[in-house]
């Protein structure tokens, strides 16, 4: 879990959930994991080198190859090392910014249903409507991994 740091909302109730090496023996499956467990919308490539967060969606990154630093929940949050085979959940408006990576670091990204998504900064002018997205997003009906059961089955509901 991560507070509201006044400039990255995180999510209020919400926590983060990491699944570490769970696609490692298979990265490049991550995508078609996602999308068999309707996490669509998904795209490959890079993590913002800034804090962004989205409010209208969770999302859920999954690292095909490489590793990364990132920061998750703002300038006061967690560094988390992520490797080939990491799975990340995070969900609607929690901050996120990669700090370095390897040169052959690449993610994949996928959100529930296929929901559009926006790219939030830091920006008072947009927090009180973000703050209110956030708290209308629905819960996934599958985990991005496991489908019917795993974490976030179980820690979201």
């Amino acid at each position: 879990m991560f507070k509201d740091d006044g400039e990255i909302p995180n999510n209020p109730k919400l926590p983060v959930i990491v699944y570490e090496g769970v696609m490692e023996e298979n990265p490049n499956e991550i995508e078609a994991t996602f999308n068999r467990h309707n996490w669509l919308g998904s795209w490959s490539g890079d993590v913002f080198d800034y804090h962004h967060y989205h409010s209208n969606s969770h999302e859920v990154l999954g690292v095909k190859a490489g590793k990364a630093t990132v920061l998750i929940g703002g300038e006061e949050g967690d560094r988390l090392e992520l490797n080939k085979g990491d799975v990340i959940l995070l969900p609607a408006g929690t901050g996120h910014k990669k700090l370095e990576s390897s040169d052959d670091f690449v993610i994949v990204g996928a959100y529930p249903n296929g929901n559009g998504y926006n790219l939030r900064k830091r920006d008072p002018g947009v927090r009180a409507q973000s703050l209110g997205e956030i708290r209308s997003v629905p819960l996934p009906d599958l985990d991005p991994v496991y489908g019917d059961s795993g974490p976030m089955q179980h820690v979201w509901k």
